[in-house]
């Protein structure tokens, strides 16, 4: 059977730089910058004997679930198979009942602002389903209001959502970087990445949860065992987090925007500082900092959201505009493929659905995009 987690400890080592075709056709794509020796020796690519052989099939697009939506960004599944998303401006929380997966709006987080066609990244952001939905009916929600971000509760009761309330606030809100991305661990703790609003040295300031991922209780207190007493901090030096999963091994993995050079793919480990804004990508040999398994040129990921199936990564890409795939059944990330190069746009989110397949959706109509006849819309991929 396969285990589906969506959206989010061993040592970690890292693989070099990588670009990715761009001819815009759904075959595998992936060219990498030539290693230098320690690269290669630090690469850590599987024997033989250790890397079983892969279904090499190009995942396809098999359906199209919802057209017409405005900057969808979080995506979220109950246990009876409904969809909950999130709209990053309109602040809509909307409903894809299945088997059919008609769009209803079900609410709106009233105090969350969106900067939109300003170009921003603030607004109402990630979603998720407590693991005890079917008994408490609670989602979780990321939101930017009109002087900071939060992390609200709301129960779902008849097809409606009820009034939010806030766990965690003072999160600090920018007009870039807010992060905003939510999972639950198999621990049953809520795990949240924050953004260092645009300004760097924030990511390494430990009286701030900007430029974090946080773990907390569904009560918003700082969860048991935390590195950093009383703090809800997980790990830090991050400068924008936007996607969050966990594996079939437990791990946490978390991909994120670099600035002009790196992306990055990071496995995550308590107390752990992840370099920014001291270094982007590689810790040029610094102990004290935690090196990604894999980085990217920026222009050929940009990544958001973060999604595991079946011993696979699969990242979505905003300016690169691609569904990256990333192994991760070894001790560490790779041979990472890009699929759909240019064909959809700007690619949010991405999902394991509770049939095994992948939701995407689209972000054409972010104020960065070039929307489409029926943009923004939820792609289904058979991976």
């Amino acid at each position: 059977m396969r285990r589906l987690v969506a959206l989010a400890s061993a040592a970690v080592l890292t693989a070099g730089g990588l670009t990715a075709c761009s001819d815009g056709s759904d075959e595998p794509g992936k060219t990498f910058a030539s290693p230098t020796p320690s690269e290669s020796a630090r690469s850590g690519t599987p024997s033989s004997s250790e890397a079983p052989e892969k279904d090499t099939t190009p995942p396809k697009v098999v359906d199209t679930v919802a057209t017409g939506l405005a900057a969808p960004w979080g995506v979220a599944f109950l246990p009876d198979g409904d969809a909950i998303v999130t709209e990053r401006d309109t602040t809509r929380v909307l409903l894809l009942a299945s088997p059919a997966y008609d769009v209803r709006e079900i609410g709106t987080i009233s105090d969350a602002v969106g900067i939109g066609d300003e170009g921003g990244e603030a607004g109402l952001l990630g979603v998720a389903v407590s693991p005890d939905f079917e008994a408490d009916r609670l989602l979780f929600f990321y939101y930017s209001a009109e002087t900071e971000n939060r992390i609200v509760k709301a129960t779902l009761e008849g097809g409606k959502l009820g009034a939010p309330t806030t766990i965690l606030a003072g999160i600090p809100r920018g007009f870039i970087h807010d992060g905003g991305r939510l999972a639950f661990g198999p621990d049953g703790y809520l795990y949240a990445s924050t953004g260092e609003t645009g300004q760097s040295d924030l990511a390494q300031d430990k009286s701030t949860t900007a430029g974090k991922i946080l773990r907390i209780t569904t009560d918003g207190d700082p969860a048991p065992g935390n590195p950093f007493k009383g703090s809800p901090i997980w790990s830090y030096g991050h400068r924008n987090v936007q996607g969050l999963a966990f594996d079939d091994r437990d791990r946490l993995w978390a991909s994120e925007f670099g600035a002009n050079t790196f992306d990055e793919l990071n496995l995550i480990t308590p107390g752990t500082n992840y370099g920014w804004p001291m270094v982007e990508g590689m810790g040029n040999g610094d102990s004290s900092l935690q090196d990604p398994q894999l980085v990217w040129n920026t222009d050929d990921a940009s990544p958001s959201g973060l999604a595991w199936l079946d011993g696979d990564l699969w990242m979505a890409s905003l300016r690169g505009e691609r569904l990256w795939q990333v192994d991760v059944t070894g001790k560490q990330a790779q041979d990472p493929t890009a699929f759909f190069v240019g064909k959809y746009g700007r690619m949010r989110t991405v999902v394991a659905s509770p049939d095994g397949n992948l939701w995407v959706t689209t972000s054409n109509t972010d104020g960065r995009g070039d929307p489409a006849a029926g943009d923004d819309r939820i792609l289904v991929i058979e991976p």
